[in-house]
């Protein structure tokens, strides 16, 4: 039994650091996913919405330190209640995700691993029982230092997960996941591959009132994308910088151009506000927050393959050959 249960131990101490990281890397896009659960077609607790990206911060920060607390042996009765609550909470979300189809991936592992829903039930079944072992056999598991010393590497990682999750949000994630990272070619991954139903990019596209332009633009020789999935909600701090950027682009042969999935009105308004003279285009608004985890945020593309992606705070960054 103590092999078994120290086999149990690693095995989800490490499986919830792991966890833990992939979504502390990109807590913005966890927090979409959190939306996705709060909507009214899922969980229907949309008065939580506005709260996504705390607990997001929340959820994976405590996810993180129960995985460490578990490999030290740390405050083993709360490390042991806590994993079953959140072991026992995530089983349910994803068996329901699962049984009425709610939510088609479930961000488990954020981007880094996409999982089916029942995919993901499977997981926490395994995760369920090897946390149960644990809970009914802790007298198994043996602190490797004293309090003191745990004590001491349980407050560092929660420091250095908390300058980690507010370095990627000022930024841009560490490890880029997505289907849209840099050196894409994004013309061949709006094609299927071999097996698959629907290729990595099937939402996207350059859109206005005068029809698609999209192979048009990624044919383009160099272009400055500024991406803002919602105009209303982008920080106006960040078009003050990107218009620096802007004309510097402009002076050495890109076209600039914005994409948006906001309305004529608020294009107008922004435009007018900070004497922006791009053109804007549509497209999907969950497209946008995937290409890059800013709002605004700046993206070079040439000959329709990504060259650099920026936070708005990193504008002057972007390199324009």
């Amino acid at each position: 039994m103590n092999v078994l249960v120290n086999f149990a131990r690693v095995f989800v101490g490490i499986l919830f650091i792991f966890s833990g990281f992939v979504k502390l890397n990109d807590p913005l896009g966890f927090s979409y996913k959190l939306q996705e659960y709060f909507s009214p077609g899922v969980l229907d607790i949309p008065f939580l919405v506005p709260y996504a990206l705390g607990l997001a911060i929340i959820l994976v920060i405590a996810e993180i330190l129960l995985g460490v607390a578990l490999l030290l042996g740390y405050a083993k009765k709360f490390t042991k209640w806590s994993l079953l609550l959140m072991i026992l909470f995530f089983t349910f979300l994803t068996f329901y995700s699962a049984y009425f189809n709610k939510v088609t991936d479930c961000g488990c592992f954020g981007d880094a691993i996409p999982l089916t829903p029942w995919q993901s039930f499977y997981k926490d079944i395994i995760l369920l029982v090897l946390i149960l072992i644990i809970f009914f056999y802790d007298q198994h598991i043996k602190p490797f230092f004293s309090k003191k010393a745990n004590s001491g590497i349980i407050f560092l990682v929660f420091i250095a997960c908390l300058s980690f999750a507010y370095y990627v949000l000022m930024h841009l994630p560490a490890i880029d996941f997505r289907a849209y990272k840099e050196g894409t070619n994004i013309e061949e991954n709006m094609i299927p591959k071999k097996g698959e139903l629907l290729p990595p990019i099937n939402d996207f596209g350059f859109y206005n009132q005068e029809g698609d332009f999209t192979d048009e633009i990624l044919n383009e020789e160099k272009i400055l994308m500024i991406a803002a999935y919602n105009l209303a909600k982008s920080e106006d701090e960040g078009w003050s910088k990107i218009q620096e950027v802007i004309n510097r682009a402009k002076e050495n042969g890109y076209r600039v151009i914005a994409l948006s999935a906001s309305g004529l009105q608020d294009i107008e308004s922004l435009k007018s506000k900070h004497h922006m003279d791009i053109d804007f285009y549509f497209t999907d608004e969950t497209a946008i927050k995937t290409i890059v985890r800013s709002n605004p945020g700046l993206v070079t593309i040439k000959k329709g393959v990504i060259i650099q992606k920026a936070h708005w705070n990193d504008a002057n960054d972007i390199e324009l050959k």
